[in-house]
């Protein structure tokens, strides 16, 4: 029968890949849509390689974006996020991805859905998943994006121009509230694991964090190390899930999503050696942070995720700030690849704390245009 030809875009964002497609080039059913993104990454596959496809085997590089001219007043492009499970035909949207966030202008001004006037062009971006916006600021060269330019982010190789995203009142964003308990810590019972105690926020991405200690860990663990810990990886599942229950995101803790909420260990500012073998000292960091995506322990930081931890760690008395030394609006976050700095705007207001702006530079650039195959049959 062939296969089917949809154009597409593969493009990095941040530290992560995925492939962006024009949302009229995608069919408007939904279970159409799941389908093409799975064949198109090479899941379900039980090797965990996906070989027949784009995607890499690892969270970070299976991914689809779509992207569409906005018609509400304060947005110019909408901006749908789309996880693929490696080894479960399962395509997930109850999150964001920060990083490919990056990537949404570059991809909207070379396909002609936008036409830049200015570099940097401010873009206002709505995301469709959590119902958020955020203004990216974009350079641009001859009416295109410029990939070019001389600033680097911790696990990617090389350098490119500075893109600035500004999320907007991010806290709540999946939940309602920046602390969806309305408590800053909590003790949760895991059912034959025990008792822990747990800071529990949502800003851009609702994440539960939980000091490494717990674990007789310091975060200099390499992420090998940490992977392979099977029972330390179940555990932190089971703790994720039942965190789920406790932020109204799910009625029981095996429905919980696949991508909501996130888990990380966090720690104070210790010594570690990055994947590339660059040594972070311990006055580089804030705080240490390893964040698990989809049973994976991230390479880096998911962006959505880095956003949270900088917001957590500015709420006094969370198991965050409580790890975190030498705090000021600029957040220097160690993580595998090395330091990702976030800039966070929290304050406390008629008894309540607020998350008013979170800034985040990163990098992108297209790897591929043309089409993408699949087989006919989807």
């Amino acid at each position: 029968m062939g296969q089917l030809s949809i154009p597409a875009v593969f493009m990095r964002g941040g530290t992560s890949k995925g492939l962006f497609f024009k949302i009229n080039d995608l069919p408007i059913s939904k279970e159409k849509r799941a389908n093409i993104f799975l064949n198109a990454m090479g899941s379900p596959d039980s090797y965990g390689r996906q070989l027949n496809g784009m995607g890499g085997g690892v969270s970070s590089v299976s991914k689809a974006v779509i992207v569409n001219k906005s018609n509400r007043n304060d947005a110019d492009l909408d901006y749908t996020f789309a996880q693929i499970a490696i080894n479960k035909p399962i395509v997930d949207y109850s999150t964001t991805c920060g990083n490919l966030s990056a990537a949404v202008g570059p991809f909207a001004i070379d396909t002609g859905i936008l036409k830049p006037n200015k570099s940097p062009v401010k873009i206002r971006i709505f995301n469709t998943n959590l119902k958020q916006i955020f203004h990216a600021y974009i350079p641009t060269n001859n009416g295109k994006f410029e990939p070019q330019g001389n600033y680097s982010i911790p696990g990617v190789t090389g350098t490119g121009s500075k893109i600035r995203l500004d999320y907007l009142t991010p806290g709540g964003s999946t939940t309602g509230k920046l602390l969806p308990t309305g408590c800053i810590i909590e003790k949760l019972n895991v059912p034959g694991e025990g008792c822990f105690e747990v800071s529990m926020v949502d800003a851009s991405a609702a994440s539960v964090f939980i000091d490494s200690s717990k674990f007789s860990l310091t975060n200099s663990e390499s992420v090998i190390e940490v992977q392979s810990n099977k029972a330390l990886m179940t555990t932190l599942e089971k703790i994720r899930r039942m965190a789920s229950v406790a932020m109204g995101l799910s009625s029981t803790p095996e429905n919980a999503a696949l991508g909501t909420p996130k888990i990380c260990l966090v720690s104070k500012p210790i010594k570690f050696n990055t994947l590339s073998g660059s040594q972070i000292n311990k006055s580089q960091t804030n705080l240490i942070a390893r964040y698990i995506s989809i049973g994976q322990v991230h390479l880096a930081l998911p962006i959505t995720g880095a956003m949270c931890l900088a917001a957590a760690s500015c709420i006094s008395g969370s198991i965050c700030h409580r790890v975190a030394s030498n705090l000021k609006d600029n957040i220097n976050l160690g993580n595998p690849s090395g330091i990702i700095p976030v800039r966070a705007s929290v304050t406390f207001k008629a008894n309540k704390w607020h998350a008013e702006t979170i800034t985040v530079y990163r990098t992108a650039r297209a790897l591929m245009r043309g089409e993408i195959l699949i087989p006919k049959e989807v």
